[in-house]
């Protein structure tokens, strides 16, 4: 790992930011959206791929999927 506390860092921001939430399952929140989501998880993934010393564009593609996907996880916030 080349830079663990950058790697630790991100995950912390997305851990809060997916925890966002109105208390009824749906938010206005920017954060809710399904494009948001892609686009964020991939600048993520590519992030903490590069901080602990892998591929930028495999984790700009797994963060992508993941960030994509986290719209239909129950106990997320619901995209709209």
């Amino acid at each position: 790992m080349r830079n663990p506390i950058r790697a630790a860092g991100a995950l912390a921001l997305i851990l809060a930011l997916a925890a966002c939430n109105d208390g009824y399952g749906y938010s206005q929140n920017p954060a809710n959206n399904a494009a948001v989501r892609t686009v964020g998880g991939a600048a993520a993934g590519a992030v903490i791929a590069d901080a602990t010393g892998g591929s930028r564009t495999r984790g700009a593609l797994i963060g992508a999927v993941a960030g994509g996907v986290s719209c239909g996880v129950p106990g997320l916030p619901r995209c709209h």
